[in-house]
């Protein structure tokens, strides 16, 4: 008996010394930046500038502006959870042949940007962003775009201001139910710090949401968008790309003619 009392101990003492892992070092599992030295250099063949948004003492957020002469208007693009905009910035593209001015921003970590990351920390980094942006272009011609992990935060930002529309790239109805496929044995409620509550924020999205997703993506299956359409199914239209994953949409010409017509409308 106490030889059984004594292995239940161990499991226990085990699975809450694993829920203690996870809380200390999700950030490791969840965010994978590329860091940048303050003095990198960003080159590109068209004409962009480098941005950096102080958004409060020791935070600096930055960005790249690939900018039009005469723009149409603005994407803001908030990328995933990979990497910095120095590899996210062959994107823009998709949006700068369409006249668009483009602007990319990196997370807190990521890249050139610095500070420590919590979510509320990081949505209040994207509103900063979003209200400097906003003093510069009116907001009817400012489309927000987020990709992946970055849908969070442009769903967010359309939930509290008024851009002309939302685009949402592989999105997840909410980011515990991707860490639940992952992890589906730990109580994520008490151990999760990053929640992003897409679900709940949608709703709020007053403007016209576009949802692209792949049918075959394995990482964020297709439901997840599905779920979302559902929560404000009035102003949300769902794209299927059929056939594609969580990193290929790009190399589909359907989804480059979905984005055409979007900018086009």
């Amino acid at each position: 008996m106490l030889l059984l009392e004594i292995y239940w101990w161990w499991i226990g003492a085990g699975y809450l010394g694993v829920m203690l892992l996870l809380y200390v070092l999700q950030e490791r599992f969840i965010f994978k930046p590329e860091k940048l030295a303050q003095d990198f250099e960003f080159k590109y063949d068209v004409p962009f500038r480098e941005l950096f948004f102080d958004v409060q003492p020791g935070v600096r957020i930055n960005g790249l502006h690939f900018h039009r002469p005469a723009p149409l208007g603005l994407i803001l693009y908030f990328h995933g959870n990979s990497r910095s905009i120095k590899g996210w910035a062959k994107y823009a593209r998709d949006f700068y042949r369409y006249n668009y001015d483009v602007v990319l921003v990196d997370y807190r970590g990521f890249g050139k940007s610095t500070g420590k990351r919590s979510e509320e920390a990081m949505l209040r980094d994207m509103e900063y962003v979003y209200q400097q942006l906003a003093s510069q272009y009116p907001e009817d011609h400012i489309i927000v775009y987020g990709r992946s992990m970055g849908s969070g935060f442009a769903t967010k930002l359309a939930s509290d201001n008024h851009p002309r529309c939302l685009i949402l790239d592989a999105p997840y109805y909410n980011f515990s139910r991707v860490v639940e496929r992952l992890v589906p044995i730990m109580p994520l409620r008490f151990v999760l710090r990053f929640r992003l509550r897409s679900d709940r924020w949608i709703r709020a999205v007053r403007c016209p949401v576009y949802i692209l997703h792949g049918t075959r993506d394995r990482l964020i299956p297709i439901v997840h968008s599905i779920r979302l359409q559902a929560l404000n199914p009035t102003r949300t239209t769902l794209i299927r790309i059929h056939g594609g994953g969580h990193n290929n949409l790009p190399r589909y010409p359907e989804y480059h003619n979905f984005i055409r017509d979007i900018l086009q409308y």
